[in-house]
């Protein structure tokens, strides 16, 4: 064994260790360069090309909010690539910002898709597809006096201690973004709210949305927060789900409910659906301090189904159809 790596008493030439040293941290400093410039191309191309005010300086944001490895991108969903297409937007930048193709899962446009935000009431994407995973269409639930106590946005009508249609619940989830129907969801499939988020993280895990971290089920909380990629795949699955699809297209649903005049009308808060943008087909806004407004659409033309996800956008409606429009353009070049 002549290796001199084993040999503790093998004599260098002096000065050998600080040449070494020296060479070590040069291609340390280069390795680093080569890290940054693809993080950033990675986190929506925030590098100019060419900039006479020269690099880049990274931002506060950027150190408090740093972007996960592209690695860590959820199943089914790929960021790879420069965007296929430029916009300027209006109104000012959100924080974070995806387009992409719901068929194929292809990123189109992003802008740090994998920074961990607040998430607000785009958590109620993951309490609707766990709903429709664990109840019937048939199913009626118990409103408890807890649900009935929430805070924010509600249904409002719900009948104390009356069973009620899971589908008109389910309704008022999506369209209005019902904190009380999201509590009496959750109760009715785990028992409490405790419970069901716990089933929300299990299922987070296991879809492989790894910047995706529930407290309630309907993201009144900032500690709800996910990624614009991490939400693109869970709007890919939602709009699989015919029982989410029906109801989040619509502009107003009415269906049977033990009030008076016997039916519930929720109206949908898409800033799409109600601009009537072409094509609109769903999906779910949020909103409160800490995550400012966020939103996830989805409009279909043609044999085209594109996503827009937006979170802590100054103007989710013009800043959606800024993007998508400018997609669709881009797809027929």
């Amino acid at each position: 064994m002549n290796s001199p790596l084993l040999q503790g008493g093998t004599r260098r030439r002096p000065g050998r260790g600080r040449r070494m040293a020296v060479v070590m941290l040069a291609l340390l400093a280069v390795g680093a360069v080569v890290a940054y410039l693809a993080v950033a191309q990675d986190d929506g191309g925030d590098l100019p090309v060419a900039s006479a005010g020269g690099p880049r300086v990274p931002s506060r944001a950027d150190v408090e909010a740093p972007t996960r490895p592209a690695t860590q991108v959820p199943p089914g969903i790929s960021i790879v690539g420069p965007n296929a297409f430029n916009v300027r937007l209006k109104s000012g930048k959100p924080r974070a910002a995806l387009v992409y193709d719901m068929k194929t899962g292809r990123v189109l446009y992003k802008r740090h898709p994998l920074r961990r935000l607040p998430m607000a009431s785009l958590t109620k994407i993951m309490t609707a597809l766990i709903v429709v995973d664990e109840t019937r269409s048939s199913d009626k639930a118990r409103i408890s006096r807890h649900a009935l106590g929430y805070s924010g946005s509600g249904v409002g009508v719900l009948p104390k201690a009356k069973k009620v249609p899971v589908e008109g619940l389910l309704a008022g989830l999506l369209l209005p973004s019902g904190n009380d129907a999201a509590i009496a969801l959750a109760e009715h499939v785990s028992g409490s709210e405790r419970r069901f988020v716990r089933t929300m993280n299990r299922r987070a895990r296991k879809l492989g949305l790894r910047c995706t971290k529930f407290v309630s089920p309907h993201g009144l909380e900032p500690g709800n927060r996910t990624c614009a990629a991490d939400l693109a795949a869970m709007s890919r699955m939602a709009m699989d789900e015919p029982r989410i699809a029906r109801l989040v297209r619509r502009k107003q649903v009415a269906t049977r409910f033990p009030i008076k005049g016997g039916r519930l009308f929720v109206n949908s808060t898409n800033p799409l659906l109600r601009r009537r943008y072409r094509g609109t087909i769903g999906l779910k806004t949020g909103y409160n301090e800490k995550a400012g407004r966020c939103f996830v659409g989805v409009v279909r033309r043609g044999r085209r189904e594109l996503g827009v996800v937006l979170l802590h956008s100054p103007d989710t409606g013009t800043q959606a159809k800024q993007l998508l429009t400018a997609a669709f353009k881009a797809g027929r070049a």
